[in-house]
């Protein structure tokens, strides 16, 4: 059994040791020679690491936006908080949890192998939140030992393959490619997104191509623009906040001063993490070819969201502001219907949001951005409120799940046990 840990905590769940492998399994089966195999797999694990250390970089500045926006604003209510979860999880269900994950992977392989279904799923910590999701609602809805491993990692391997298919019309449209699929698990909120941008947008204005005077041009570059609009969002709820919360995070600084340099350090992580995108997408794309080649025939790999943030930079800025809103009007309105208060969580509106303002800008453009981002802040506002009574009702209190795809299957799967139960 600590083999097995140690094969899904150490391995399958660190992302970036999984996909150097993954690129290294591709590279030997290309036949390349041992000097460019370990070139190749240097560079996969040195870009997704870098693209790690600008996702950390944003993470940090994000925690601060988000805990000024709330004392600024005097918010109380449930942030979303998978890691909560994921801890219970560990502590009474780390087996059924880590065998869910390794028999979801095996049948994502099997079903990528097997039918026309190609994609691999190759976002570690998304599938172990995937196989939480599924050994916590098991458990809770009343399956144990084998019953609960096979009926979790059966959900678990086929969402890996179902949803990146789902996304990859789009992703093709983003990328110009089937080269990479998108491996996260939010693509129900992507899709909304993108179909209400299809159906209130104009595809022909991208994000992409907006112009300015010319006295405004150096906005054209995407991170000079970037930190015109992050600087007063993080200078607004600071300054509502005042010093006193911002004392804990500035360690002497002015507060304004910290929240300024804050708002730049979140420009830092995005400029670092797409640097790492690049130099990922440079070695895993063709070291893949040869698990396509030998293993998997075309097999497609499905990436975290940060992969597509270069196809579109302005459309993630736009949607993580679209959807923040929407999040915020979700905040007030659902608790009008007897729903708990979500407070928005910046993490998850950057990230999913942002990537969400891509999908929409494919398929309509700058107002579709906007106005679908609006819809998906509401919806991912939405889905944590419904599953936290079912959380609740297990004896999980003020705990939920951020993800839509997860939530959505957390739902569907506790409701379907608690009616056969």
């Amino acid at each position: 059994m600590s083999f097995l840990y140690f094969i899904v905590n150490d391995v399958l769940g660190q992302a970036s040791i999984l996909i150097a492998l993954i690129a290294m399994v591709g590279l030997i089966a290309l036949k390349k020679n041992v000097g460019q195999i370990i070139t190749g797999t240097l560079k996969t694990l040195l870009g997704f690491l870098v693209l790690l250390a600008g996702a950390n970089i944003i993470v940090g500045a994000l925690n601060f936006l988000g805990e000024v926006f709330q004392k600024g604003f005097n918010m109380r209510g449930v942030v979303t908080d998978v890691g909560s979860i994921a801890g219970i999880a560990q502590q009474t269900l780390g087996r059924e949890t880590a065998l869910i994950m390794v028999l979801a992977f095996i049948i994502n392989i099997l079903v990528a192998r097997f039918t026309r279904v190609k994609y691999i799923f190759l976002t570690g910590q998304a599938s172990l939140w995937m196989a939480t999701v599924c050994s916590v609602v098991g458990y809770m809805g009343g399956l144990r030992g084998t019953e609960l491993i096979l009926v979790g990692g059966g959900i678990a391997g086929l969402m890996a393959v179902g949803m990146p298919a789902l996304a990859q019309p789009i992703v093709r449209k983003i990328t110009g490619s089937d080269d990479i699929a998108l491996g996260h698990f939010c693509t129900l909120g992507y899709l909304v997104q993108a179909g209400v941008a299809k159906l209130t947008g104009d595809v022909s204005k991208s994000t992409e191509d907006i112009e300015l005077p010319s006295a405004f041009s150096f906005l054209q570059d995407t991170y000079l623009s970037m930190m015109v609009v992050m600087i007063p969002i993080y200078l607004i709820p600071t300054i509502a906040a005042g010093p006193e919360v911002v004392a804990q995070y500035s360690k002497g600084v002015s507060y304004l001063v910290f929240a300024f340099l804050q708002s730049v350090q979140f420009v830092v992580g995005v400029y670092v993490l797409l640097a790492g995108v690049r130099l990922l997408l440079a070695e895993i794309i063709p070291a893949f070819r040869g698990i396509a080649l030998r293993i998997v025939p075309n097999a497609i790999p499905a990436l975290d969201c940060p992969v597509l943030f270069p196809y579109a930079p302005n459309a993630v800025i736009i949607g993580f502001i679209s959807t923040t809103v929407g999040s915020i009007i979700g905040m007030f309105l659902f608790p009008n219907v007897g729903l708990a208060m979500i407070l928005p969580g910046m993490l998850t509106n950057f990230f999913a949001g942002g990537t969400a303002g891509i999908f929409a800008n494919a398929v309509g453009g700058r107002r579709g951005a906007v106005i679908g981002g609006v819809f998906h802040g509401l919806l991912i506002t939405l889905l944590p409120a419904l599953l936290l009574p079912l959380l609740g009702s297990y004896g999980l209190q003020n705990v939920t799940f951020s993800d839509a795809d997860i939530i959505s299957v957390g739902l569907i799967y506790g409701h379907v046990l608690n009616f056969f139960h």
